[in-house]
């Protein structure tokens, strides 16, 4: 991690106000660099190197891949030092970053956040299956409602969306502990929501394994997941959010 262009430390104690003009343009902002590094799969030979970083390249899905690895292990940090400073943090996505750059190098280079060959890459234009689940639940429409007061946000969203975000970011037991509040939730905030056969058959199939959800949150207090009921964690958080996205698309 490197912060280029860091404003100097501030001081000890709060500057006065200043007078701010009408046209006065914004103070520049300080740029993050992360570099993750697959030092756990060394190249033989720079040959090598580059070779998988055309083959790479070449694939829109390798490219995602690339791009979603290195952003968990970002992510992973990030959410460790939120833990440890106790202070809340928030998870990143591909389209946030300035520019992204997929390359080789020797680990003198990259543990500097520097590399013997590199291409930038373009975040935002992959359509891989998590970012077309963001961009159908998270329409900018909504947001206006939720901001305007139109409308408001069920606490059963929050609780499946962290449990989601614990979930793709490998935190396995979290996601139980949050999904079993957050499946409990939905079975209240969202009986009858809608005059939907879909809704109804999805409503009745997770009201008959919310013992799926107990069961792998109790076996989370106390150890890692087993293979069964982290597949039922996966299972249910996926149809809770069938159940959340099909009344977002029905109501509008």
């Amino acid at each position: 991690m490197e912060t280029l262009g860091a404003p100097p430390p501030p001081r000890r104690r709060r500057r006065k106000p200043r007078e701010a003009g009408p046209g006065a343009a914004p103070a520049p902002l300080p740029l993050t660099r992360a570099t993750a590094v697959r030092a756990h799969e060394p190249f033989e030979s720079d040959e090598a190197a580059e070779r998988w970083l055309s083959e790479t390249l070449a694939d829109e899905e390798a490219t995602d891949t690339a791009i979603a690895e290195g952003l968990a292990l970002l992510n992973r940090a990030l959410h460790a030092n939120a833990v440890a400073s106790g202070t809340p943090g928030r998870e990143l996505r591909p389209e946030q970053a300035t520019i992204v750059r997929i390359g080789h190098g020797s680990g003198k280079e990259v543990a500097s956040g520097r590399f013997s060959s590199a291409r930038e890459v373009d975040a935002r234009g992959g359509r891989s299956q998590r970012r077309r689940r963001d961009e159908e639940l998270r329409p900018q429409e909504r947001v206006a409602a939720l901001l305007g007061g139109r409308e408001q946000l069920d606490v059963c969203e929050t609780l499946l969306f962290r449990a989601r975000s614990d979930l793709d970011a490998g935190r396995n037991r979290e996601a139980a502990l949050q999904l079993r509040v957050g499946l409990e939730a939905l079975l209240v905030e969202l009986d009858g929501a809608l005059a939907d056969p879909g809704h109804a058959e999805d409503m009745s199939q997770l009201q008959a394994r919310r013992s799926e959800a107990g069961n792998a949150a109790n076996e989370a207090l106390h150890d890692e997941l087993s293979f069964p009921n982290l597949s039922s964690v996966r299972e249910l958080l996926t149809l809770c959010e069938r159940v959340l996205r099909r009344r977002r698309v029905l109501r509008g």
